[in-house]
């Protein structure tokens, strides 16, 4: 069991947040009124008392929401808990959604310390059911969770991240996931930028903690075609029979398919696939490789004596 600290908003990101000591948690949005609610998964960002007690012993000197946290838990170490952990105070029902972000600037509590515990200690949440909490409050974590596997989507393509091409291929894999029974839990359209998309893939398999990621597109023989390379940069295990086997079914529909330089890899707890670009190859590999992909996952979370799990 563990206790709220502090509930923490602001009106305008980029801002340090101050400490309201209630606040009204809405399902699809988050806090109301807080500047970092949406639609999106990074509604509530939740950090542990311990944490900023331990950094204040340092001399940080910091208040509750000066990382820009919406929650100080105490009783929680946020860090060492999976992705999909649920909590719940009073009617409000949080379930974590990522682990850590990239630091984009340095705030003025990385100026004078040379560090800033956010971004490695923070995590952030999805609201499933709304209420209030206010500061004193207990919270407690739920055993039940969604025990579907989960996969990201990432398509690459300059003209459909400039809005110049309709991504057909990315919602075709989306609706394919769904109907094999994963939760997809995020989707992507961004530019065949090498860097963008090993720092995508990373966030994905290291803070989102995603069981499976496909991607689609980049794999041919433009110069802007990089996505194998991302993909074996964030590797820490090679899978090649996955691609291997994208490459041989496809040879038996049409010869080009030798001009494929798709990648599949380990990172760490995910796998990593890289589909084709149009969206007749990525129904015709998606249709293959499907049905024995689970497995593999099954393998790699240990498991495999939960061969039905969904």
């Amino acid at each position: 069991m563990g206790a709220v600290r502090a509930v923490c908003t602001s009106e305008r990101r980029g801002i340090q947040k101050k400490d309201v000591g209630t606040a009204d948690f809405q399902v699809g949005f988050g806090i109301k009124g807080d500047a970092h609610g949406g639609n999106w998964h990074r509604q509530v960002s939740l950090l542990s008392a311990e944490k900023i007690d331990a950094f204040n012993q340092k001399g940080a000197g910091v208040k509750p929401g000066a990382f820009g946290e919406n929650l100080v838990v105490e009783g929680y170490d946020f860090r060492n808990l999976p992705v999909g952990t649920r909590f719940q105070c009073n009617d409000v029902i949080l379930e974590m959604t990522q682990i850590g972000k990239e630091c984009h600037t340095h705030c003025q509590i990385y100026q004078k310390m040379g560090e800033c515990i956010m971004p490695t200690q923070g995590v952030f949440a999805q609201v499933i059911h709304g209420g209030t909490i206010s500061v004193g409050d207990e919270m407690r974590m739920l055993e039940d969770k969604d025990t579907r596997y989960t996969a990201a989507v990432v398509t690459m393509s300059d003209k459909g991240a400039k809005g110049e091409r309709e991504d057909t291929s990315g919602p075709l894999i989306c609706e394919m996931l769904e109907k094999a029974g994963y939760r997809v839990a995020e989707k992507l359209l961004i530019p065949d930028d090498q860097a963008r998309i090993e720092r995508e893939l990373t966030r994905l398999s290291d803070g989102r903690q995603v069981n499976l990621i496909l991607t689609t597109g980049g794999t041919g023989f433009s110069e802007r075609d990089r996505t194998p390379e991302a993909t074996m940069a964030v590797a820490t295990r090679n899978a090649p029979g996955i691609a291997d086997a994208i490459r041989m079914h496809s040879l038996s529909i049409t010869g080009r398919a030798m001009l494929g330089r798709g990648a599949s890899v380990i990172r760490n707890k995910t796998v990593i696939v890289n589909l084709p670009g149009s969206r007749k190859a990525v129904q015709e590999s998606l249709e293959y490789i499907l049905p024995h992909l689970e497995h593999g996952i099954q393998i790699l979370m240990g498991d495999t004596s939960e061969c039905g799990r969904r």
